[in-house]
């Protein structure tokens, strides 16, 4: 699975038309994505019928600023059609914050969703995997560090041996290159995502379907 991050329309345009599998819907990259507006999301399900998980964080870092504000986006994106998400939070000693999480969790009745990588940030990232787990979640997305998929590989190579016991799916993400997914799928791990990757700009310029086609057949080769 090949999921792209997308802050606009034509990102997720190009992201289907390159061949991914899914979309994360975030705004903001300066502050490492946060949550998009419900004008956005109602514009990008207009453009594609892949799978759209939309984030929800309302700050950088991985404590949310408002909750009740970010319950009432929640809550306006599901009216606009979300129907997967994006969320993770951590508290004091950095440990998964199940309060913040659960909170914001009210609102997601019967939705899927993604803990992001509040889990790399963590004091101990593999202590922190079950309780993500734990919360209902059916994907992690996860680099393995919080300096990035480089430093993460042998922490996401366990956990990628776990998913299937687990029964969450492993989605690596960030700082992922091209030369980490053959390895790492080899490990065990089949889902990535990856945004500046498939810019050829970088954050500045817009998603590319060349590129998106050239990570595709990546992931398709891997996994054999």
């Amino acid at each position: 699975m090949l999921e792209i991050i997308a802050l606009t329309p034509a990102d997720a345009a190009a992201a289907q038309a390159g061949g991914a599998d899914r979309l994360e819907l975030v705004a903001d990259m300066v502050s490492d994505g946060l949550t998009p507006s419900a004008e956005v999301l109602r514009d990008v399900l207009s453009t594609t019928d892949l799978p759209v998980r939309v984030m929800l964080r309302d700050a950088p870092g991985f404590a949310p600023a408002d909750p009740p504000s970010l319950r009432r986006a929640a809550a306006l994106l599901r009216e606009a059609g979300a129907t997967e998400f994006v969320l993770g939070f951590l508290g004091d000693g950095g440990a998964v914050d199940r309060g913040a999480c659960a909170d914001l969790l009210a609102e997601l009745e019967g939705c899927a969703w993604t803990f992001h990588r509040a889990l790399d940030n963590a004091a101990d990232p593999e202590a922190a995997w079950p309780v993500a787990v734990g919360l209902g979640c059916d994907t992690v997305l996860a680099a393995g560090s919080a300096r990035g998929v480089a430093e993460g590989i042998p922490v996401l190579e366990r956990l990628a041996a776990r998913q299937a016991a687990d029964g969450v799916r492993l989605l690596v993400g960030g700082g992922l290159k091209r030369e980490h997914v053959p390895g790492l799928a080899r490990a065990g791990a089949t889902s990535f995502h990856v945004g500046g990757a498939v810019r050829a700009r970088g954050w500045d310029g817009p998603v590319s379907e060349p590129l998106v086609r050239e990570w595709a057949t990546l992931v398709a080769e891997a996994r054999g």
